[in-house]
Order: C-alpha cells, then sequence, then structure tokens
C-alpha cells in the first residue's frame, strides 16, 4: 500500500503489453477496499513513440503536454472494471457530477498503476441524471485493433451494469468526495 501524498506512476497500457500514456498521481488514499488518486493540475503527459493503435497513430491525448484545469480525483476498488473521476470547475472548485470512466482494473507496478482506458464513459449530474459518452467510438476502435469485437461487447456489459445501478440509485462511492481538496503541501 501507498501513504498519501506519494507520488506513483499511472499508465495506460494496451492489449499488446505497450505504454502509450504516462502520468504521475498523487496517492490519496490506498486501502484493501478504495485506491484514490489526483492528478493535479500542470501535471506533465508522456506519450512513447510508436506507431499506436488510432486513426492518426497516437493517444487521443497527444499534443498535450500537461493536465489543464483544475486536479483530477480518481477512485477506483480493486477488481472493478472502471474508476469514479472528480472533476471541478473554475477557481471556485465547482463540483460538475462524477464520471465513469471505463477502464481495465488496475494492476500494481514497482512504480503505480497500469490499467487501459476502455474509452467508453458515463457521465452523471449532480441530480443524478446521466448519459453514454463515446459509445459510437467503440466500433471504430475495432477497426483500428485496439479492441476486439468481444472486447467491446464486454465493455458495453460492464456499462450496462453500472447504468443499472445509477438507476437504482445504488452508488457505492460517497458525496463526500465531491467536496474533497487536494494537501496545499502538494
Amino acid at each position: 500500500m501507498w501513504s498519501p501524498g506519494q507520488v506513483v506512476l499511472r499508465r495506460e497500457v494496451l492489449n499488446d503489453g505497450r505504454v502509450w500514456l504516462t502520468a504521475p498521481v498523487v496517492v490519496v488514499r490506498d486501502d484493501p477496499e478504495l485506491l484514490a488518486t489526483y492528478l493535479p493540475e500542470g501535471t506533465p503527459f508522456h506519450f512513447p513513440d510508436g506507431d499506436w493503435p488510432s486513426a492518426n497513430g497516437r493517444h487521443p491525448w497527444h499534443g498535450r503536454g500537461r493536465w489543464e484545469g483544475n486536479g483530477l480525483l480518481m477512485l477506483q476498488r480493486p477488481g472493478d472494471s472502471y474508476a469514479v473521476w472528480i472533476f471541478w470547475h473554475g477557481a471556485e472548485r465547482e463540483f460538475r457530477g462524477w464520471y465513469v470512466n471505463l477502464q481495465e482494473p488496475f494492476r500494481r507496478t514497482a512504480e503505480g498503476y497500469d490499467t487501459q482506458d476502455l474509452e467508453l464513459d458515463i457521465v452523471v449530474s449532480t441530480t443524478g441524471s446521466w448519459e453514454w459518452k463515446d459509445d459510437e467510438l467503440l466500433e471504430e476502435r475495432i477497426r483500428e485493433g485496439r479492441f476486439s469485437a468481444g472486447q467491446v461487447a464486454e465493455i458495453r456489459a460492464v456499462g450496462a451494469a453500472v447504468a443499472a445501478d445509477l438507476d437504482a440509485g445504488r452508488r457505492w462511492w460517497s458525496d463526500d468526495w465531491a467536496r474533497w481538496a487536494p494537501d496545499p503541501a502538494w
């Protein structure tokens, strides 16, 4: 387990084992039930060179040198195929809602953890209503060779399960996270 304030590397790793995005994140909480990490404003991204499975052969964020705007808090439970991301807006850090980022369950490494973004996301408003984000891109990812048809079916099944929980009013994360603020020392 890591300690609060410790910096570790979050890496996005493709099916073939290649790392195509690396970013340092700050550990907020790490215990058997939850890994919470924070991507502060201005955090640099690293995109290794390579021929990547995308329309232009690059990571979708390629060209963005750093995280812009308020920092991003990522809540992820061991074994879950998604994380809950929390964004804030403006200098007042106004909470705008929850963002369910479908991704492979995180895997610990010597330097941090690996995951793979699975493209499909769910945007949950402050009122609890939700909508899909990027569902239309999954078929394109099959054509590019990033995902297989079987993977896309699994991704959509995970998304449907999360959506069913949201429709039933079930969330494992607390509203307290919306009011969380980073330690100024970070």
